[in-house]
């Protein structure tokens, strides 16, 4: 089966010998790579490939095309494009590199390998020589990256998360020129560090008697001790980037960066739209103004449709959209890169963008040739399913 979802020969899950792996040790091995660490991360993964997986072991491989996985496995409508959303196939390449990431480490001796060709969607099952079966880590608790974390254990965190992420992005950026190499040249220019910039999360907290909420209690507000689940996120993932290109980088969160740093180093300021940085970034063309209700992005200082009129209290929504700026600041004289949701989903999936070959690519399709000397900022739209942002689309670009 090409990537464009035309047709192609399936192979049997059993294989072509009597060697093959059985459906069983097939799923017994689907089981290990989903609780593996190069797949626990990425819910879209683990979706794709227990899709691809059951749908060959259950006879079904003539099904597995662009458009059907787009729509059983990731939620799209039934009038799904692929030719106007590229999700399953960044998807699926994003697969096959996981998938060589756990088979050079943790699953090497593992008894059966599972594989995704190039060119399909269809997986394929051999047995390995002398393989035993590999021993299974425990998944992650659902919605850890989400929500909000104790900014005491941030950077304990961003330490698990960027062990696996730095792995991973080695294979993501790779060694030729690329638009997200070409994206990040102008802000790491230099030999001055570059700042990850995490922003805590206004929390209002009531006053506690005896373990529970005082009847009538007063609301305090704590502006300097959380930090958001998808600003977390992002904050991992940047990091690992920078990890791969050999770049020194620093993390600071919350008042930890002044102005004198951001007119030292290049920043990369990370879900900023609420705090007292939000000065350096609202007289860019487009703008998250958290101060209105329901918080929009505004255009030109105009409000626009991009915003979320059914976000309720718990901040839980099926949509999101989010600010990714990329400017030679006037006033820190210095590169700045800023990425911001709405909401955390909104954060996570503009990190996902620019720390993502594929993804980027699709999001620049559009730009002027020479964008790679230009400020930029894109808007992007993001589709939230089952807790988790899907890939972002560009909802509008701007390039001076």
């Amino acid at each position: 089966m090409a990537e464009d979802g035309s047709t192609g020969a399936a192979r049997s899950p059993q294989g072509d010998g009597p060697g093959a792996p059985t459906p069983d040790a097939v799923r017994a091995e689907l089981q290990r790579i989903l609780e593996s660490h190069e797949f626990r991360t990425s819910r879209r993964c683990q979706d794709f490939l227990r899709f691809v997986v059951e749908n060959t072991l259950n006879g079904k491989a003539d099904i597995l095309k662009e458009r059907t996985i787009g729509v059983e496995a990731f939620g799209r409508p039934v009038s799904y494009d692929p030719s106007d959303d590229a999700t399953v196939r960044v998807k699926a390449g994003e697969v096959r590199k996981r998938l060589g990431l756990y088979y050079a480490a943790g699953g090497a001796n593992d008894p059966v390998r599972i594989e995704l060709p190039g060119g399909g969607y269809v997986p394929e099952f051999t047995l390995q020589a002398n393989g035993a079966p590999g021993k299974r880590s425990q998944l992650a608790p659902e919605g850890e990256s989400h929500g909000v974390l104790a900014s005491r254990g941030v950077r304990l965190a961003l330490l698990a998360s960027a062990v696996v992420g730095v792995a991973f992005a080695w294979f993501a950026l790779g060694a030729r020129r690329t638009p997200l190499s070409e994206f990040w040249a102008p802000v790491l220019r230099g030999s001055s560090p570059a700042l990850l910039c995490a922003a805590y999360v206004p929390v209002y907290t009531p006053a506690i008697a005896d373990g529970s909420p005082a009847p009538g209690a007063n609301f305090t507000l704590l502006n300097d001790q959380f930090v958001g689940g998808g600003v977390l996120v992002a904050l991992a993932r940047l990091s690992a980037m920078l990890a791969r290109m050999s770049r020194a980088y620093q993390i600071r969160i919350g008042h930890e960066v002044s102005f004198q740093d951001l007119r030292t180093s290049p920043a990369i300021l990370i879900g900023y739209s609420y705090t007292r940085w939000r000065d350096i970034s609202k007289e860019l063309r487009y703008f998250i103004d958290a101060s209105r209700q329901p918080a929009v992005i505004l255009d030109n200082g105009k409000p626009t449709s991009w915003y979320l009129p059914k976000l309720g209290a718990d901040r839980h929504t099926d949509e999101d959209y989010a600010v990714v700026s990329r400017v030679f600041h006037p006033d820190t004289r210095a590169m700045l890169v800023e990425l911001a949701g709405i909401t955390q989903y909104g954060t996570e999936a503009a990190s996902d963008l620019l720390s993502n070959p594929d993804l980027l690519a699709e999001a620049l399709r559009g730009a002027p040739k020479d964008w790679q000397r230009k400020n930029l900022q894109l808007v992007l739209h993001v589709k939230v399913i089952s807790g988790s942002p899907a890939p972002p689309t560009v909802a509008a670009a701007y390039f001076w």
